[in-house]
C-alpha cells in the first residue's frame, strides 16, 4: 500500500492525517477560531524584563504575554553586544521583531525567537543568520556539497542571510532552488515593510493555513496521493502546487465520495483510540499511557501474550512490538517534552540493545527532533520529543469537571464537530428530511450559539431540518441523533 496524505475540511475546523501503509501515523488539526500561532511573526513590544531568569515578556497581541529566553534573542538584529545579560539588550517598552516557536500550551503563555526563519518547500531562509547548512538527513556527501555551492552562490549574489537546504531539496535541480530562494528573499523585504508600518503589538506575518503547510512540510518522495474532501481548498492547493511544486500537482485529488474520507480510512475509530490511556497490541500486550505537566510516561505490559518457548523470550517480543507502536503514538498523540518508557526488565543485554535499537529506527520517521538516553540502571527508557503545538488530547479535550481533572472529556465544541459529521454520515446514508439530535445542554447550547451559521449551513446544503432536545442526565460527550 501507497502512503497518503488526508485532507479533511468542514468550515470550523480542518484536519490533515498522514497514512503510511494504510495505517495513520500522523495527525493535525487547526480550527478556524484557534488556528496555531507557530511560525508567525509579530512588532512586539517589552513589557517585562527578567535579569535573574534571562528572560523577558513581550506583548504580542494576544491574551497571554509571551516568552522571551535570552538564549532565543539573537544579537546581530538588535545590533548590541552578545556578552551582557538580557538587561543590556532589552529594555521595557523597547520594540522588536519576534516569530512564536512555541505554541501557548495549557497556562504557559506562546514561546518567542528573534532568530527568525521562513521556510519554503525546499530551503529555510534565516535573514539574521551568518551560515547555511544542509539538513542531516541529506547523507550523500556529493549531494549535500552541490547544495551547499548553490547556496553559497546565492547568498553570494544577493548578500546577508542564511539558508538551510531541506530534505525535500535532495535531487532538485538548480534553477529550481535559485527560484525558491528568490521568493524568499523576496517576502523577507515584504515582511520587512510591513514591519516598518506596524504599530505594536501586531501581527507582521502570517504562516499559510493548515492544508497549504501540509502540503510543503508533509510532503516526501513516498506520498502517492494526497486527497481532499473540499472544493475551494482543492483548488488552492493546485495553484500552490502549479506555482511552487509542480511535481506534486497531479497527486492532488478532490474526493466526493458519499462516505466520509476519513471514515474510509478507519482514521475517526484512530483518533478515538488515540486519546485512550491504554493502547492493546497485536500479541495482546498493551501500553499504559500518562500525560502529566511534566512529563509523559509509558509503561509496557505482557497483558495476554503467553507465547515464546520462555518468559525472557515473551518479555523481548513484547518489548520489540512496543517500541514500533511507542514511535507512532507519539507521532499520532504529539506527545512532547519529556518522556519516560518503562519497558518490561529484561536480563538478557543483546535484548535490551535490540529493544533500544528498534526504538531508534522507528523515530526516525518522526519528522520532530527526539532525543533517546540509554536504559538507566532501573531499567528505564528516557527520552525528549520536541514540542511546539499542543497534544492531540490537549485540542480535543478539557480537564473533566466531575473528577477534579484526573481524567479527560471532550470539549463540547469537539462534540458539536462530531455531531455534524454524524449528521452528514446519516443524511448520506438514509433519504431523511428531518433529525433530532439529543445531547447535554452545553452542546445544544453551543450548537443554538456558536454554531448556528454552520448549522444554517449545513440545512441548506443537506436540505434536512434538525431540531434539538437538550438531555440533563447527558454528559459532554454524550449525544444521539434519531431520524425522524
Amino acid at each position: 500500500m501507497s502512503d497518503e496524505i488526508l485532507i479533511n475540511v468542514t468550515p470550523p475546523e480542518t484536519r490533515v492525517a498522514v497514512v503510511e501503509n494504510g495505517i495513520l501515523q500522523e495527525l493535525f488539526i487547526e480550527r478556524t477560531r484557534r488556528r496555531g500561532l507557530v511560525g508567525n511573526i509579530y512588532k512586539g513590544q517589552v513589557v517585562r524584563v527578567l535579569p535573574g531568569m534571562q528572560a523577558a515578556f513581550v506583548d504580542i497581541g494576544l491574551e497571554r504575554s509571551a516568552f522571551l529566553h535570552a538564549s532565543d534573542l539573537n544579537a546581530k538584529q538588535l545590533q548590541a553586544s552578545p556578552n551582557g545579560g538580557i538587561e543590556t539588550l532589552l529594555q521595557e517598552g523597547q520594540e522588536l521583531m519576534v516569530q512564536v516557536s512555541k505554541d501557548p500550551i495549557g497556562g504557559k503563555g506562546a514561546r518567542l525567537t528573534t532568530e527568525i526563519t521562513i521556510p519554503s518547500r525546499y530551503q529555510v531562509y534565516m535573514p539574521f543568520a551568518s551560515f547555511s547548512g544542509v539538513s542531516q538527513r541529506i547523507e550523500c556527501e556529493a549531494e549535500r556539497e552541490r547544495l551547499k555551492s548553490c547556496i553559497d552562490a546565492f547568498r553570494e549574489e544577493y548578500g546577508s542571510g542564511g539558508y538551510i537546504a531541506r530534505t525535500a531539496a535532495e535531487g532538485v535541480d538548480e534553477f529550481v532552488l535559485r527560484a525558491d530562494m528568490l521568493f524568499l528573499f523576496k517576502l523577507w523585504n515584504a515582511i520587512q515593510e510591513q514591519y516598518a508600518q506596524a504599530r505594536a503589538p501586531s501581527l507582521v506575518h502570517q504562516d499559510l493555513p493548515l492544508a497549504v503547510r501540509a502540503l510543503r512540510d508533509l510532503y516526501r518522495g513516498k506520498v502517492e496521493k494526497i486527497r481532499v474532501d473540499s472544493r475551494e481548498v482543492y483548488q488552492r492547493l493546485v495553484r500552490f502546487a502549479d506555482e511552487f511544486i509542480p511535481e506534486v500537482a497531479p497527486l492532488i485529488e478532490l474526493y466526493t465520495g458519499p462516505r466520509p474520507l476519513f471514515d474510509i480510512y478507519g482514521v475517526e475509530d484512530e483518533i478515538q483510540k488515540a486519546l485512550q490511556r491504554k493502547v492493546q497490541l497485536k500479541s495482546g500486550g498493551f501500553l499504559v499511557f500518562d500525560q502529566t505537566e511534566a512529563m509523559t510516561t509509558i509503561d509496557v505490559n505482557t497483558g495476554g501474550f503467553v507465547g515464546g518457548r520462555n518468559l525472557e523470550e515473551t518479555i523481548f517480543k513484547t518489548n520489540m512490538e512496543a517500541a514500533q507502536a511507542i514511535a507512532r503514538q507519539l507521532r499520532l498523540r504529539n506527545l512532547g517534552g519529556i518522556i519516560i518508557i518503562d519497558f518490561i526488565d529484561m536480563q538478557d543485554e543483546e535484548h535490551r540493545r535490540q529493544v533500544l535499537k528498534a526504538l531508534e529506527k522507528s523515530l526516525e520517521k518522526d519528522h520532530v527532533k527526539t532525543s533517546i538516553s540509554a536504559v538507566s540502571s532501573l531499567g528505564l527508557v528516557e527520552m525528549t520529543r520536541k514540542r511546539t503545538r499542543e497534544s492531540l488530547e490537549q485540542i480535543l479535550c478539557e480537564p473533566c469537571p466531575s473528577c477534579g481533572g484526573r481524567g479527560v472529556l471532550k470539549t463540547a465544541e469537539t462534540t458539536c464537530l462530531e455531531i455534524f459529521r454524524e449528521i452528514i454520515r446519516e443524511v448520506r446514508q438514509y433519504e431523511v428530511k428531518a433529525l433530532l439530535v439529543l445531547a447535554s445542554n452545553e452542546v445544544v447550547e453551543r450548537l443554538l450559539d456558536e454554531e448556528a451559521p454552520t448549522l444554517a449551513e449545513l440545512e441548506r446544503s443537506l436540505n434536512v431540518r434538525i431540531r434539538f432536545r437538550a438531555e440533563p442526565q447527558y454528559n459532554q460527550e454524550q449525544y444521539d441523533v434519531v431520524l425522524l
